[in-house]
């Protein structure tokens, strides 16, 4: 099988049209047409069918597919891995982030990579865990920094930062947040959480459901930043990473509270794939992300609890009125 003839029929499986791949692969729809129709005739199967709309994929077009783009994954990997002889690492990275974590992280990892390794390019994806993983395991990322992922033999996990699970709320919410609660005493409060299968709430509900606690989820939200402004303005409690209530997404002031009997601590793992050879690229970057201290970058710059001592003159104490 000729790989032009697979990147062919892949581009126009994907975009279920022959003049929509023409296009984008910049190549005459008539000879777009005879090297689908060459592959159609090695293989013995009508892979692609014309509607009045473009062209769909036949039952044997959507199972050959998948086998295509492993291919030709294949194929770039091959060429990256020549590249990789050379002194400096080349070719392209592409590294999966949570929104939270790219936030933070991105600036100062493509400021080290360009640094580092001027004749190669990165990319970052970002997603929620769940979905970066499924991406790594799919080879759409060659890295990963991933939230308490489910255990699977094809990936590797090496944990990087671990960190505390807080209650919050607005800062002025009457009656004020304890220091401490256990989490036993979190079902009594009603809980913007993100919905399943969030890290942060497979985690919580995990942590509960082992302690017999059931909770009381007033609403589902994925965007943490969402969530941070929803407790700021007291529509509901959160239960959030620590830096997620002090970092950027913390526009408002937040009243924080331990979590304990037993602490919710999430970890921060870089996820890379057991079944495909790493590139020195890859394994290069790797030890970028490494370096950087997550657990400084993260670390919160000042506690955002609201102290009565800490409050602007002329604003109420909690338990006084203005």
């Amino acid at each position: 099988m000729d790989l032009k003839q697979i990147e062919y029929f892949v581009r126009v499986a994907e975009r279920r049209s022959f003049s929509r791949a023409a296009e984008m692969l910049d190549v005459a729809q008539p000879t777009l047409s005879r090297q689908v129709r060459l592959l159609e005739l090695e293989l013995g199967q009508h892979l692609l069918y014309r509607n009045g709309r473009g062209a769909e994929p036949t039952e044997a077009g959507l199972r050959f597919l998948e086998h295509a783009r492993a291919l030709l994954t294949l194929a770039d990997r091959a060429k990256e891995d020549l590249q990789s002889l050379r002194e400096t690492p080349a070719g392209k990275v592409v590294v999966g982030l949570p929104p939270r974590i790219a936030r933070v992280l991105t600036p100062p990892l493509v400021q080290a990579f360009r640094r580092s390794f001027p004749d190669a390019s990165i990319a970052v994806a970002e997603g929620l865990s769940a979905q970066v993983r499924e991406w790594l395991l799919a080879g759409r990322v060659d890295l990963a920094l991933l939230y308490d992922p489910a255990p699977s033999p094809q990936l590797a996990y090496e944990s990087l930062f671990r960190e505390d699970l807080v209650l919050a709320a607005a800062a002025r919410h009457e009656p004020p947040l304890p220091a401490r609660v256990a989490v036993a005493q979190l079902g009594d409060y009603p809980l913007v959480l993100p919905s399943l299968p969030n890290a942060i709430r497979t985690l919580v509900e995990s942590v509960c459901r082992a302690q017999g606690v059931r909770l009381k989820v007033a609403a589902e939200v994925d965007a943490v930043q969402t969530i941070v402004e929803l407790a700021a303005q007291g529509d509901a409690y959160a239960i959030l990473p620590r830096s997620a209530a002090r970092g950027p997404a913390a526009e408002h002031a937040l009243s924080l509270c331990d979590i304990g009997s037993p602490r919710i601590t999430n970890n921060l793992v870089l996820a890379s794939a057991r079944h495909r050879p790493a590139t020195r690229l890859a394994t290069a970057t790797g030890a970028l992300i490494r370096q950087l201290e997550l657990a400084r970058l993260f670390a919160p710059a000042a506690d955002t609890r609201i102290r009565a001592d800490a409050l602007p003159p002329g604003t109420a104490r909690p338990g006084q009125k203005s």
